[in-house]
């Protein structure tokens, strides 16, 4: 069988973790989450990253800290893309804010700016999350261009194009803040796991709060001591459990930063033979109803694995599926066709998500993955 994806996580990083754990170390959050968040900044481009449990995790958490700070309150209109994951919409209807979908585009699979345009144009969105669709690189300009215009907050939601970059900058540090994840088979991989990344220090503060239960811990000095001071809090023992926010238990532990650490060791190995795989894929793959877009210079592509948009879906994927190769729909199609959102807001039809709804799936990418197996399954293709 050949996996859609395959575990990051090396025998030699697992032997790793064995001789470490032997020396019965601090389990729970800890130093070594301090280190894997600020090598995962220091690789990314951004100031400041907050290790989570998950992805999901994440993208709630970015939306909270908003709320936290009175940018965003309940019944505010947030843009979430049409293409996307579940836990980029869900978090806008548990927090109470009202969803507007928006339709893909059939470059890249992100949004569809004249779509975007005309819901600004109809409606008045404070935040748009941005999703980039299995490492695509969008025209980051546009975006940022048109979201400054309106006056509309960009939160990316990278989780899946960890090294992908727009004019050499890494996605994931364009907006206020952006979300990744660490799960099993993505870029790479802690277990489980996320991290939100942001250039602003008050909400790096704010996210370190909310994420541990509303208590300052981990908190800056200057922070710690404004929340202190605000709320009369003058004795050290009292403030160990002082709750100055509603927060939420998102921590990690050290033992999946350990295995983070040793995982960005080997990131640009990573990032570059996915892109790799992908050229090889875009090469041998013609279709005359969709082609995935070129890796270049401006738009280097570190894929999660390939897109195929085609209307003979059902019988490449039958044909892969006997073959032994995983396929799966491409994310989840169209979320205005998701069951969750029809039982609350009623079928939301998009011309180009519903495409990728009845024809989008993708092929297996990983670092394991051989030119023998890709070339065989662009055969099948």
């Amino acid at each position: 069988m050949i996996p859609l994806v395959k575990d990051t996580i090396s025998h030699a990083e697992m032997d790793a973790l064995a001789d470490w754990l032997r020396t019965y170390p601090r389990l729970t959050k800890g130093n070594l989450c301090i280190e894997f968040e600020e090598n995962w900044s220091h690789f990314l481009g951004c100031k400041y990253s907050v290790f989570v449990n998950s992805g999901s995790s994440a993208n709630l958490l970015m939306l909270y800290s908003l709320i936290e700070t009175g940018i965003l309150k309940q019944g505010d209109q947030v843009v979430v893309p049409s293409v996307s994951w579940a836990t980029d919409l869900a978090p806008v209807v548990q927090l109470g804010l009202e969803p507007i979908l928006c339709d893909c585009n059939l470059y890249d699979l992100s949004i569809d700016l004249e779509d975007f345009e005309n819901i600004l144009s109809k409606n008045n969105p404070k935040a748009l999350i941005f999703v980039s669709i299995l490492g695509l690189v969008p025209n980051m300009d546009e975006v940022q261009q048109l979201c400054d215009r309106k006056n509309v907050l960009l939160l990316e939601d990278a989780c899946e194009s960890f090294g992908s970059k727009y004019k050499g900058k890494n996605l994931g540090t364009f907006g206020l803040m952006s979300s990744f994840s660490t799960f099993f088979g993505h870029h790479l991989s802690t277990i489980e796991g996320g991290l939100v990344c942001t250039d602003d220090r008050d909400l790096y503060n704010l996210l370190k709060c909310i994420r541990s239960h509303g208590w300052d811990r981990d908190n800056d000095d200057y922070y710690q001591k404004d929340l202190r001071s605000k709320h009369s809090i003058t004795d050290d023992f009292e403030s160990l459990y002082t709750f100055y926010k509603m927060g939420f238990n998102f921590r990690s532990t050290d033992l999946q930063a350990f295995l983070g650490i040793n995982q960005l060791e080997k990131a640009q190995f990573v990032i570059e033979t996915r892109n790799k795989n992908y050229q090889l894929y875009h090469s041998l793959i013609k279709s005359p109803f969709w082609s995935a877009p070129l890796s270049s210079e401006e738009r280097y592509i570190s894929n999660f694995a390939y897109p195929m948009i085609s209307d003979k879906r059902t019988e490449i994927t039958n044909k892969l599926i006997e073959a032994g190769v995983q396929t799966r729909p491409l994310i989840c199609g169209s979320i205005g066709r998701q069951p969750f959102w029809v039982k609350n807001f009623g079928l939301c039809p998009k011309k180009n998500a519903d495409k990728v709804h009845d024809h989008g799936f993708y092929l297996p990418n990983n670092c394991e993955i051989t030119e023998e197996e890709i070339k065989f399954i662009c055969s099948l293709v």
